[in-house]
């Protein structure tokens, strides 16, 4: 995308800024560090991204692309804290590099200053990000608690699977989106379709992650594969499985997920669990879920009130988006 380096310059600049000459040093080495890991950058970039479409505000989006990257990796410190997590892209995780009690700490300043950014907006669109972001806030919550519940839980289906990942990834690029659009002082019909967009395409992203997870190559998609079947974690696949197995390989898919294996069993377990999901063609199935998001996005750009090139920017990214390598 021609605009991909205006938006990284504009945010990396921001970013920086915020970062510099804090005190004390116990406090915010942690989140320097986190935040310069880098990632994938996808919510800020939707932020400047939405803001430029709707009405050429990049540069007025800034503070609130750097709330939702900074409120981003508040929830990687702590989501990693209760997993007990060793690495975070490839890096050793806050809490272990520190210890519990920084991550915690340092995952609160997080919290607190991606709230604090967005007083530089004046009422009533400070109003109008701030109870976005709280609706937001709470939800992510919510979908955290569930995917904690779903690991102890055999009766949860893929609709409630579904709803978790919603909850806990999607509503947060649809937030993104928003927070631009409204920066660019959209309509309200343009507000409620670029969400939506951003909702049921971060639902495809992540169940291409679920996908990826057992499917990928590990150095394109930068993870460990088969770490959420060492994890148990029962992720769509799983819930297909269960779903269109047989009897045996419900029990046997059972079994394997009630065993915590270490390493040195963990190629067995992957490859058993993945000749189950192989034999139920839940591959297949996941896929067919992931395109079919993605198209209902793409749906909803034709209600964007924007010009025909806008939309195609839009969905060139999403596009961009599901291409990763399997």
């Amino acid at each position: 995308m021609k605009n991909e380096k205006k938006y990284r310059d504009a945010f990396e600049s921001g970013l920086k800024n915020y970062l510099d000459k804090k005190s004390p040093k116990n406090l915010y080495e942690p989140i320097q560090y986190i935040l310069n890991l880098g990632g994938k950058r996808i919510r800020p970039f939707l932020v400047l991204m939405s803001a430029d479409l709707f009405g050429n505000k990049y540069k007025e989006a800034v503070s609130a692309a750097l709330a939702i990257e900074i409120f981003h990796n508040f929830t990687l410190v702590h989501d990693d804290i209760m997993d007990s997590a060793k690495l975070r892209r490839g890096s050793a995780t806050v809490h272990s590099k520190w210890n519990i009690n920084t991550g915690i700490i340092s995952g609160d300043v997080m919290l607190i200053s991606a709230y604090q950014i967005l007083e530089e907006y004046e009422n009533p669109l400070f109003s109008k990000l701030t109870k976005l972001l709280n609706k937001t806030a709470l939800e992510v919550c919510k979908g955290q608690q569930y995917d904690i519940d779903f690991e102890k839980k055999v009766e949860v289906n893929h609709n409630n699977y579904l709803e978790m990942i919603r909850l806990k990834t999607a509503v947060l690029i649809g937030c993104g989106l928003k927070m631009g659009a409204l920066i660019a002082n959209a309509s309200q019909e343009d507000l409620e379709a670029i969400y939506e967009f951003g909702e049921l395409l971060g639902i495809a992203f992540q169940i291409q992650d679920d996908y990826l997870d057992v499917y990928g190559d590990s150095i394109s998609f930068g993870k460990k594969i088969g770490g959420d079947i060492i994890e148990n974690k029962k992720t769509i696949l799983f819930h297909y499985a269960m779903s269109n197995g047989s009897i045996n390989e419900k029990k046997e898919l059972l079994k394997w997920y009630d065993k915590r294996i270490g390493n040195a069993l963990g190629n067995e377990k992957i490859d058993a669990v993945k000749s189950i999901f192989d034999k139920t063609n839940a591959g297949e199935a996941c896929m067919k879920l992931v395109n079919d998001y993605t198209k209902r996005a793409f749906k909803k750009l034709s209600h964007l009130n924007i010009n025909q090139d806008a939309k195609n920017i839009f969905k060139n990214f999403g596009n961009n988006l599901m291409k990763r390598k399997f």
